[in-house]
């Protein structure tokens, strides 16, 4: 006899949207840390990662048929309504500067390795060689625009596919990104030397599902937020 297969994330969705609460809870567990390690590294504050991760999935049980098989995996609209959240959380904070839009044609900011064209993942071996606080530290550095491709296909593994189809722009501009964000990564992690002092980031916290409530005008904003990433 055969054992049953695991259920999909999409799977999982369609069974929410029947109203399938157990379903909610298997979807929670198996996406709620990746969830939070995204808002993390995006926002670089732990207060700011739980409240996205309880946000994205608010809305998930308040409206999961936001989700759109079309527009890609379940995972990738997870991260875009997070990727939503955290620059609203951001410019609430005033930690976020806008890009200007010619940011990426002009090369000022990058060092060597950036005008090298170095394409090598700065991740790989790197939790040998560098702390935590190091790397964290340097992700922080790059701009909005280079962190979230960094943070989606290094940290998070997702597709550049995905990842292009998230952010709303062309596959090309994923790569060249990623391109340009793993070479100043590479500089930026030679500034910031080892200390013996430096601490970790923070654990994701493992909170409670949220209890389904009742929908309100907040999370009809965070669903239209969460469509306009994916578009």
């Amino acid at each position: 006899m055969k054992e049953a297969l695991p259920l999909t994330d999409e799977d999982l969705v369609r069974r929410i949207c029947a109203g399938d609460e157990d379903a909610f809870t298997a979807l929670y567990r198996r996406r709620q840390a990746s969830i939070y390690r995204f808002a993390l590294h995006m926002s670089g504050s732990p207060n700011i990662a739980d409240e996205v991760t309880q946000e994205v999935f608010m809305l998930l049980i308040r409206q999961p048929q936001q989700f759109d098989a079309a527009r890609g995996p379940v995972a990738s609209f997870l991260f875009g309504v997070a990727r939503n959240r955290v620059r609203r959380c951001l410019e609430r904070e005033r930690y976020y500067v806008p890009m200007a839009d010619d940011w990426e044609e002009n090369n000022s900011f990058a060092g060597p390795a950036a005008k090298s064209g170095s394409t090598e993942n700065p991740f790989e071996g790197l939790a040998q060689r560098e702390t935590i606080e190091r790397v964290r530290m340097a992700v922080q550095a790059l701009p909005f625009n280079y962190r979230e491709v960094v943070v989606l296909c290094d940290l998070q593994e997702l597709s550049y596919e995905d990842a292009a189809r998230l952010l709303g722009c062309a596959l090309g501009t994923v790569r060249s990104r990623l391109h340009r964000a793993r070479a100043l990564l590479v500089e930026k992690l030679r500034v910031y030397p080892p200390s013996a002092n430096s601490a970790g980031t923070k654990t994701p916290v493992e909170f409670s599902p949220p209890d389904r409530p009742s929908s309100d005008s907040n999370s009809q904003k965070s669903a239209a937020a969460g469509q306009n990433a994916l578009g």
